[in-house]
């Protein structure tokens, strides 16, 4: 008979320890260690297999591969992030804040693939099935033939998808509220999600259909719970914005049949989640070309360029230590950029507070920005509005610097697509590159180091300390 023994683990990061802390070692956390009771394998327990295994079967890489069948949702911006639409037998892990949205795209995306005359399967463990009816309602799909079940018990839901062989799509809202008997510890703990995820998975697997878990984040952002839930699944996917902002990002960080960082844009309304086609147009549709302090940026997310405007605003601090507030950008990054201006350029910003934001809700994360955060810097500074028919992108390196950056064409041809006619980007390395095809009508300011872009918002020379 298996020994019964228990254990302590963290439930912020999954790290076991051999007694009870008030701190985890491992994150850091506060009260997060909590006892679970195991069980002990008989077979592993001195640290052998249960029996022998059947021989494997090796290839070699030369062969013959055909691209996963793909089930599109109907809904554009979701199948982009999923790379054409949901595979079966994949597990698709969808995290984001309480109330950004979860529930409703997947409601939206559940209706629409059953209205096509697949089999869809909603399980919700968080809400009864009225509450879900009601919601339903208020989007308008109450008529698609979505199949709902409300239950937390594991034995239950497993049993019911082992019958279901002709299922599409499995939504289980979400895998913190499951609870699978045998395990003495509450659900949403590390036990009790990573035994439930697997056998969910299994199931997916098995039955051949696709499975979408709904994952809680921490205060951090996070996914909580064990890491090697992320692990587990073949697609991550982190549902981005503000409750108060009508923008939602759709991001996949993690995807074994598609391209990672892809972005899907939506715009919540009262009618749920609308996609955003165009989202360059829709992040610039507010935008004002006359105001000191303010770029435009030419990024990438994923294969998708992306326009966004970089709002920046300065305030005279006499005293005490300067503010610096980022939204949608990273603040490390910005205080580097800040030293280089003054070291390299001699922008005095010192003693100045600084206020970044990157409009539209887009969180930006790639080093292209630093020249078009060093643009609206540099205006803001000497109150000198940047050409309203300029985008900027480039990395900015620790001497000053402008170094390039990929996928150049691409963002060129966004730019030229939404009415710019001008492009500030980094200077090409004589030999080093090939010649880049800049699309027609639009001229190119190429920019070797970030004096020669501060020069013309002060109207000197280039005075930067370049040794």
């Amino acid at each position: 008979m298996a020994k019964s023994a228990s254990r302590f683990v963290c439930q912020a990061c999954g790290a076991v320890t051999p007694k009870w802390a008030g701190r985890c070692e491992a994150c850091e956390a506060w009260n997060t260690i909590v006892e679970e009771a195991v069980e002990a394998s008989p077979g592993l327990a001195k640290g052998r297999p249960g029996g022998a295994g059947r021989r494997l079967q090796f290839v070699d890489l030369a062969g013959s591969a055909t691209p996963p069948p793909r089930a599109p949702t109907g809904i554009a911006e979701l199948d982009r992030v999923l790379g054409g639409g949901l595979v079966p037998g994949s597990a698709i892990l969808l995290a984001g804040d309480p109330g950004i949205g979860k529930s409703t795209l997947l409601l939206q995306a559940a209706a629409k693939l059953a209205r096509s005359g697949r089999r869809v399967l909603y399980v919700s463990g968080e809400e009864a099935v009225d509450q879900v009816r009601l919601r339903a309602r208020r989007l308008g799909l109450q008529d698609d033939p979505l199949e709902l079940a409300a239950s937390i018990n594991l034995r239950d839901i497993a049993g019911s998808l082992g019958e279901a062989k002709d299922a599409t799509l499995v939504v289980i809202d979400s895998i913190q509220t499951m609870w699978m008997e045998g395990i003495e510890s509450a659900p949403g703990t590390v036990s009790q999600v990573r035994a439930c995820a697997f056998e969910l998975i299994r199931l997916a697997k098995t039955a051949n259909f696709a499975l979408v878990l709904v994952g809680h984040v921490t205060r951090e952002g996070t996914i909580a719970g064990p890491r090697v839930l992320e692990h587990m699944v073949d697609a991550v996917l982190h549902f981005e914005g503000d409750r108060g902002h009508q923008f939602r990002i759709l991001r996949g960080v993690k995807n074994r049949f598609g391209a990672t960082d892809e972005i899907g844009v939506f715009e919540m309304t009262e009618l749920g989640l609308s996609e955003v086609a165009n989202p360059s147009a829709l992040f610039l549709a507010e935008r004002r070309g006359n105001i000191s302090g303010s770029a435009v940026f030419a990024g990438l997310e994923g294969t998708r360029p992306v326009l966004v405007e970089i709002q920046c605003l300065l305030s005279a601090n006499p005293g005490g230590s300067p503010r610096r507030s980022v939204i949608g950008w990273d603040a490390g990054r910005l205080s580097m950029l800040l030293a280089v201006l003054e070291t390299r350029c001699g922008l005095k910003l010192g003693a100045t507070d600084v206020y970044l934001n990157v409009a539209g809700g887009l969180r930006v994360s790639e080093p292209a920005a630093d020249l078009a955060v060093a643009a609206a810097l540099a205006s803001a500074a000497t109150d000198q509005p940047t050409d309203p028919s300029c985008v900027f992108f480039g990395e900015v390196g620790l001497s000053g610097e402008v170094r390039q950056v990929a996928q150049a064409e691409a963002r060129l041809k966004e730019a030229q697509k939404l009415g710019f006619s001008r492009a500030s980007l980094p200077r090409r390395v004589a030999g080093g590159n090939r010649k880049l095809a800049a699309p027609e009508g639009l001229a190119l300011n190429e920019i070797g180091h970030l004096s020669d872009l501060v020069a013309g918002f002060t109207g000197k020379g280039a005075k930067a300390d370049r040794r």
